[in-house]
């Protein structure tokens, strides 16, 4: 007797959505990691099709799950807003983020970071950033010619795709939006936020004030009218 075929169901291919890995390993990479993400956000806050991530596990190739990489910050032009639970290229159009950034940690061991730049440079990343804040070292790499390639004077550069500013010096890096005004963190644009609601709150007292001196002053003149009347004097004819 012939035994029934069996009958083959194949699983679908999981793409996890968490690699088991923090975001950051202390509080330095996760200032920097937040600063230029939410910088970034503001900067595009009016365009619907640029997407921004921190720590999203990226999956260029359908069917490899192996293959991935979760940026410190990357940014996808040409894609809209929303949440993800990871960024599956083949369901993005096809496109790869465009600009990458990593926050480096005393616990990245340089043999990740290499993988890290082939990763970006294979699967065609245009701009990646390398930060290193405990030795304030900077890195940058630029696609020329299908291949990313390092940017020589990173000193003073400005990203093709942000079009925000770098200025690194021997002591202090700053990051710049478009328009010139400078990478804030929360903490910071919470303050000024406090700080113009306060001004606005002095002026809507200042502005009561004034309103009450005017209607003050409007009650004594028709006080000041009604008194000439009953003195059979005619306000009016006094002007």
């Amino acid at each position: 007797m012939v035994a029934p075929s069996e009958t083959h169901i194949h699983s679908p291919v999981v793409y996890p959505e968490r690699d088991g890995q923090p975001m950051a390993d202390n509080t330095q990479q996760f200032r920097w990691i937040t600063v230029i993400h939410f910088n970034i956000e503001w900067q595009f806050a009016n365009d619907p099709n640029v997407f921004v991530a921190s720590d999203l596990l990226w999956y260029p190739v359908e069917g490899q799950p192996k293959i991935r990489q979760a940026p410190d910050v990357m940014v996808a032009f040409g894609r809209p807003k929303g949440d993800r639970g990871s960024y599956l290229q083949w369901q993005e159009e096809n496109i790869a983020p465009q600009v990458v950034f990593e926050i480096r940690s005393p616990g990245n061991r340089q043999k990740e970071m290499d993988k890290k730049l082939l990763f970006y440079d294979r699967y065609g990343v245009e701009e990646y950033y390398l930060y290193d804040p405990d030795r304030h070292d900077l890195s940058g790499w630029l696609r020329r010619e299908g291949r990313l390639e390092a940017i020589d004077n990173i000193e003073t550069w400005v990203s093709p795709r942000l079009q925000i500013r770098f200025e690194w010096t021997e002591t202090e890096l700053k990051l710049d939006r478009a328009n010139g005004e400078p990478f804030s963190s929360y903490a910071e644009v919470q303050a000024q936020l406090d700080r113009t609601r306060q001004a606005l709150e002095s002026e809507r007292q200042r502005a009561e004030s004034e309103r009450q001196r005017a209607e003050s002053e409007r009650q004594r003149a028709d006080r000041l009218a009604e008194r000439l009347r009953q003195m059979g004097i005619d306000p009016e004819e006094l002007e």
